[in-house]
């Protein structure tokens, strides 16, 4: 493997940036500057955390056998690289900030004829979601353990939070989801025959059903409050990080 392609894409570090500005507004004696920051905080965040999404599934697979990623770029952590940026990129961002839904983003494209066994293959799914995890723990224990300035950890414990979230939603056994495809190599012919029918539209119905039927939203949010608390995370920051970032409502 060539060096330059696992280095960060000039366009990753630039959303670094973008998200360490909107913490450093969190500082200011300004509630727009505040607003501003928690707002660049949470969004720069997320793109972030939809790269590392993306870059765990690839690096995943090239250990597992697939060697296309690395020529496709998919170890640059470029967002460019992880299909149509709208469709990866905004219309998840743009989910965010009008309703809060972790939607799933971009995706990279494996070879699964390479992959050496299905235990790969499934391993190749979780890796995704295993990034949500990761960040969000550490989100959450960097709170705690650091305390920094009380705006500052409203918005890394609401970005925790939809980490946390990210990773309930994606481990769904729902065809076109992370969770779908850890299982999907160990399932019958027919069962991945629908899977692949229903790829494009049950993630549509399940988003659907998280936004308009109260029930299921409250208990997806419910496991999702659950797992925040057990590893850490403050409600009340958290709850404050989300008023800030909804700042319009």
């Amino acid at each position: 493997m060539q060096r330059s392609a696992v280095r960060p894409s000039p366009i990753f570090l630039g959303l670094i940036g973008v998200t360490i500005g909107g913490a450093l507004l969190t500082l200011l004696d300004n509630q727009i500057a505040i607003n501003a920051g928690v707002v660049l905080l949470v969004l720069g965040g997320w793109v972030v955390s939809l790269c590392l999404h993306e870059f765990g599934h690839a690096l995943v697979a090239f250990r597992g056998g697939d060697r296309e990623v690395y020529f496709k770029g998919y170890l640059t952590l470029d967002p460019r690289r992880y299909t149509d940026p709208v469709l990866s990129l905004l219309m998840p961002v743009l989910f965010l900030a009008i309703g809060g839904i972790p939607l799933p983003g971009g995706a990279v494209w494996i070879n699964h004829y390479a992959l050496r066994s299905k235990a790969v293959e499934s391993t190749v799914s979780l890796a995704g979601p295993a990034a949500n995890l990761i960040a969000g723990i550490l989100l959450a224990l960097s709170v705690e353990v650091f305390e920094p300035a009380p705006m500052m950890a409203a918005g890394l414990s609401f970005l925790a939070l939809l980490q946390l979230a990210a990773f309930v939603l994606n481990m769904l056994p729902v065809p076109g989801l992370d969770g779908w495809g850890a299982i999907e190599p160990f399932l019958s012919h027919e069962a991945r025959k629908f899977g692949a029918k229903a790829r494009p539209w049950a993630p549509l119905f399940l988003f659907a059903a998280l936004i308009g039927i109260p029930g299921v939203s409250q208990a997806f949010w419910d496991v999702v409050s659950s797992l925040y608390a057990g590893v850490g995370g403050n409600d009340l920051l958290a709850y404050y990080g989300q008023d800030a970032f909804f700042f319009w409502r």
